[in-house]
């Protein structure tokens, strides 16, 4: 990044690495402040609000404008406004109405706030910026200097508040990053100069606005190579290396983009540079390449045995539903590659007081309910099972060990799940390591980390496989297939009922429930589906559906938690049936 600081589509990045204020001067002097008003006065300005009409009569050059209000903020952090008019009367005019000045002050600051604010440090360049100042103390400290000239301002026009609050006025998020030539083949050249992330630091609450607020289609395959011959500024693009199960994703994405990249710490675990230093990624994502089109399609590379993708930059992929739905998507294609079965649904790991484990899979499309029954298994189990432990939230995968045994691992160290489908509160509860993605809207988030990585890629047994069928109202909430083609129908049919997760509503149906790798390679996983199927019933693995009822007007609520008691009920056994509730 040559640049100090820039802004673009309600984005600010500060390069701590070029220019790190330390003086209330400094920051009023700085780029950073310079460029913040200017955007300020051009927003107010297309507005037509009132404290530009106001600024207007005084001033009506914006460009002396802004060179106005820098010169009278200097000077009002050392002097008060009375001070200021008798040694400056040419700026009597800006105080003529205090009460619009100190509005105005508050709007300048509700303006940065309103911000996605991000800082950057290089570790390979330590300039006069930085200063050697450790990455957490510096963005510490930023916030404590912001602070202090708004309040230097407030108490300079005679404005004192007795009560403060401490909220976050410097950034929302920090990276730590490096300029390092990754092992890429010759074909992928064109991304050598990226900078990759090495840590992330945020600073909750996190909360993201997309300009949309859910996801649609399937992602379609390429036939000829996306990434091929195009061109990077590498001031523009950060790399986060994410481990996507047991794969290695370098996901490149746009500034511009920025919440959505930075959103990806609390959902894959972000790879140490001697995971990747030296080894050839296994998926590649391009999200937000500004080529004025509407790409969103993967490739595979055969000859470098890695699945590709590109994702236009457009306000219609702006959601992060996007970012994390692809790399499963490229995740699931090289798992069917390699004869493995990626499920599209949760699982959780009980243990029983007598120290025995129960492993649950619950599989099923968006909105059907799999994370929702999971957070009332928490519920209404932690009063009788000894530990209960989430394994993963959204994708994962059947395979086989050396002895042909079904395990299944999974992809994510987080869950993205719908505020509205939780328990009042719990969004709270867990508000200091939450990404909030567009909280004021229908379908809002929370990506929240939830499991530990080396439990996430652990080959587990499985006790329970079962079908999250939330459109159905009748029947129990728990039921078990007699066999496999019994089983198949269901599963490989994928209906649910949509509840505007995506663009889908109604009750629709997608294979094997998975639109992420399964559905463009149908052919090429049904024999692996019906393998795996019949290898379940003959290991005794019991195979049934879970009625949650989600997508059922009036059940949102009681059908997850029924469905959970259900399976509680059933694993328990008859010594702690009476302590469970009725269904």
């Amino acid at each position: 990044m040559s640049y100090k600081f820039s802004i673009n589509r309600g984005n600010a990045i500060l390069n701590f690495s070029e220019e790190f204020c330390q003086s209330r001067c400094q920051l009023i002097e700085s780029e950073l402040f310079a460029k913040v008003l200017e955007k300020y006065i051009k927003d107010i300005k297309r507005k037509d609000t009132t404290i530009y009409g106001y600024l207007h009569n005084i001033q009506n050059d914006d460009i002396d404008l802004l060179k106005d209000l820098q010169s009278v903020f200097k000077q009002l952090l050392v002097m008060n406004a009375d001070e200021l008019v008798s040694i400056r009367p040419d700026k009597t005019t800006y105080f003529d109405d205090r009460d619009l000045f100190i509005a105005l002050i508050e709007d300048i600051y509700l303006f940065w706030r309103r911000l996605q604010r991000y800082a950057v440090v290089f570790n390979e360049t330590k300039r006069d910026g930085y200063q050697n100042v450790q990455f957490t103390d510096a963005q510490s400290e930023f916030e404590e200097l912001v602070l202090k000239v708004y309040r230097s301002m407030q108490n300079a026009l005679g404005k004192n508040d007795k009560v403060l609050r401490q909220i976050t006025a410097g950034v929302n998020a920090g990276l730590t990053v490096t300029h390092m030539r990754p092992f890429l083949p010759y074909e992928y050249r064109n991304l050598d100069e990226i900078p990759f992330i090495e840590s992330v630091v945020i600073h909750p609450p996190f909360i993201t606005h997309s300009r949309r607020n859910k996801r649609d289609g399937v992602f379609p395959e390429s036939k000829t190579n996306p990434l091929e011959d195009l061109k990077f500024d590498s001031d523009s693009w950060f790399c986060y290396p994410a481990k996507v199960g047991d794969l290695l994703c370098f996901v490149y994405f746009n500034v511009q983009f920025m919440a959505q990249g930075v959103t990806l710490c609390n959902l894959f675990d972000l790879a140490d540079e001697e995971e990747y230093r030296s080894s050839k990624p296994d998926l590649i994502y391009v999200y937000g390449y500004e080529d004025g089109q509407m790409h969103q399609s993967f490739y595979q590379d055969e000859k470098n045995d890695m699945l590709v993708a590109l994702l236009s930059a457009s306000d219609e992929f702006d959601y992060f539903g996007y970012m994390k739905k692809m790399c499963l998507t490229l995740h699931n294609v090289q798992k069917i590659n390699h004869r493995q079965l990626p499920i599209h649904g949760a699982m959780v790991q009980m243990t029983l007081h007598n120290g025995e484990t129960r492993n649950i899979v619950v599989m099923g499309d968006s909105g059907a309910g799999k994370s929702e029954t999971i957070e009332q298994i928490k519920v209404f189990g932690a009063a009788y099972i000894t530990d209960l432990k989430t394994i993963y939230d959204d994708m994962g995968v059947l395979s086989l060990d050396e002895n042909g045994i079904v395990k299944t691992s999974g992809t994510e160290i987080g869950a993205f799940v719908r505020l509205d489908d939780l328990d009042a509160g719990y969004s709270f509860k867990e508000l200091d390591r939450s990404v909030f993605v567009n909280p004021d809207k229908v379908n809002a988030r929370i990506v929240i980390p939830i499991t530990d990585y080396k439990d996430v890629v652990a080959k587990h047994d499985v006790d329970l496989f079962l079908y999250a069928n939330n459109y159905e109202e009748g029947g129990d909430s728990l039921s078990f297939f007699e066999n496999a083609e019994e089983a198949l129908e269901v599963f490989r049919a994928g209906n649910r009922m949509a509840k505007g997760t995506t663009t889908e509503y109604g009750l629709v149906g997608s294979y094997f429930a998975n639109p992420f790798g399964p559905v463009q390679r149908r052919e090429q996983t049904e024999p692996i589906l019906q393998d795996y199927f019949k290898l379940m019933f003959e290991q005794g693995i019991k195979v049934g559906q879970l009625r949650t009822r989600l997508g059922i007007k009036g059940n949102e609520h009681d059908g997850p938690k029924e469905a959970a008691i259900a399976v509680l009920k059933y694993i328990a056994g008859e010594d702690e049936l009476k302590q469970l509730p009725e269904e």
